[in-house]
């Protein structure tokens, strides 16, 4: 085999190595990490899909958000860039507050 075509075939493998690699790579990303449902006081809840940077939220008023997460002290916290939702999670609680008012309160894991 000539030095050219040995070049050109190494060139091809690792081409195809990085598109698998990318490939698997974007699936993994895009598995939740966790999942949890939170049965909230007056009647709300919350399912909950954690990812490695986000979290995507159903409401039972028929709403879904997704938000990046954010700086917290303690617990994991959720935002959109102006800071007017939030979610929080701490161990098996959250709630959401909206334009700094608690839409969805003592939110409790079900399981």
């Amino acid at each position: 085999m000539k030095k050219g075509k040995s070049g050109v075939i190494i060139a091809v493998v690792i081409v195809i190595i990085i598109i698998i690699v990318a490939i698997v790579w974007l699936v993994v990303a895009s598995r939740p990490i966790n999942a949890v449902s939170y049965s909230c006081k007056n009647g709300k809840s919350i399912d909950a899909k954690f990812y490695k940077d986000r979290v995507d939220l159903t409401l039972s008023d028929d709403r879904q958000l997704t938000l990046p997460q954010a700086v917290s002290a303690s617990g994991a916290r959720y935002a959109n860039d102006d800071e007017s939702i939030v979610f929080w999670e701490k161990g098996d609680t959250a709630f959401i507050t909206e334009s700094d008012k608690e839409t969805f309160k003592d939110c409790k894991s079900d399981s």
